[in-house]
C-alpha cells in the first residue's frame, strides 16, 4: 500500500509541484488550501502532513495545536514548509510538535529526502516502542510511551510531541547528566537543524507543566540537563 501524504498550502502552483512530484516517488497525495481543510483531512491518516505556516482561515501553527491535541492525530508526523525562516517561528513550531522545519525555498530533492528521513524515524520509533515497555514510571510521573500520554500524580497531563519525547528519554536516562547536543540528535536527529535554544525551550515548558516538581530536572550549567533520580 503506498504511503500516504497530506499537503496544506494556500498556493495551487505549490500543491500541484508538489502533488505531481511526490506522486512520481510513488506517495498517494491528499491536498488542503488551508489549516482547517488539512485538520479534516488528517482523519484520514496521512502518513505525513507537509503544512505551510501562514494560510487563510486556520493557520499552520493552529492547525498543529488542534491536531496534536487529538489523540487520533497526535502521532502523525508533521513538516512546517514555509517563507517565515525566524528561529522564533521555527522554535515555535517545534515546540507545538512539528518534527521539521524547511524553509522555503528549498530544492526538491532535499524536500524529499527529508521527508523520506521522518517517515523512516516514525517507523522505527514505533518498532521501538512496541519491544519496550509501554508505560514507565519515576516518582509522580507515568508516561505511556505507545500511547503518548503522561500522567502526573495519576491526572493526565497533555504534552506536545517534542516536549514528551525530550521528558521519556529524560526519565529514561534519570541520573545520568545528558547534554543539549544529545537531546538536539536524539529527539530532532542530526539531518534537522535546530538550535540549542530550542532545547531549553522545551524544557522550560516541561517544567511548566510540572509545576511544584519542576525540581525533577536539574540544570547541568553550560552543559545540559539530568532527571533526578529517586
Amino acid at each position: 500500500m503506498k504511503q500516504k501524504i497530506l499537503i496544506a498550502d494556500d498556493e495551487r502552483d505549490i500543491i500541484d509541484f508538489l502533488k505531481y512530484n511526490l506522486e512520481k516517488e510513488g506517495f498517494d497525495v491528499l491536498t488542503a488550501k488551508n489549516g482547517a481543510e488539512a485538520v479534516a483531512l488528517a482523519k484520514k491518516q496521512p502518513g505525513l502532513i507537509l503544512l505551510d505556516v501562514m494560510m487563510p482561515e486556520m493557520d499552520g501553527l493552529e492547525a498543529v495545536r488542534v491536531l496534536k491535541k487529538n489523540p487520533a492525530t497526535a502521532k502523525i508526523p508533521v513538516i512546517f514548509l514555509t517563507a517565515r525562516g525566524s528561529d522564533v517561528d521555527e522554535v515555535v513550531g517545534l515546540e507545538l510538535g512539528a518534527d521539521d522545519y524547511i524553509t522555503k525555498p528549498v530544492s526538491l530533492p532535499k524536500l524529499i529526502a527529508r521527508i523520506k528521513l521522518t517517515l523512516r524515524k516514525k517507523g522505527g520509533a514505533a518498532s521501538e516502542e512496541s519491544a519496550a515497555s509501554d508505560t514507565v514510571r519515576h516518582g509522580i510521573l507515568e508516561i505511556n510511551r505507545s500511547q503518548y500520554k503522561v500522567f502526573i500524580n495519576k491526572k493526565e497531563v497533555f504534552f506536545p510531541k517534542k516536549e514528551f519525547e525530550v521528558l521519556s528519554y529524560l526519565v529514561r536516562n534519570a541520573g545520568k547528566v545528558v547534554t543539549r547536543e544529545t537531546l538536539l540528535s536524539q529527539i530532532w536527529g542530526s539531518d534537522v537543524f535546530v538550535i540549542d535554544r530550542t532545547v531549553d525551550v522545551h524544557i522550560r515548558k516541561i517544567r511548566e507543566k510540572l509545576g511544584t516538581h519542576a525540581e525533577y530536572i536539574d540544570t547541568i550549567k553550560g552543559v545540559g540537563y539530568r532527571m533526578k533520580e529517586l
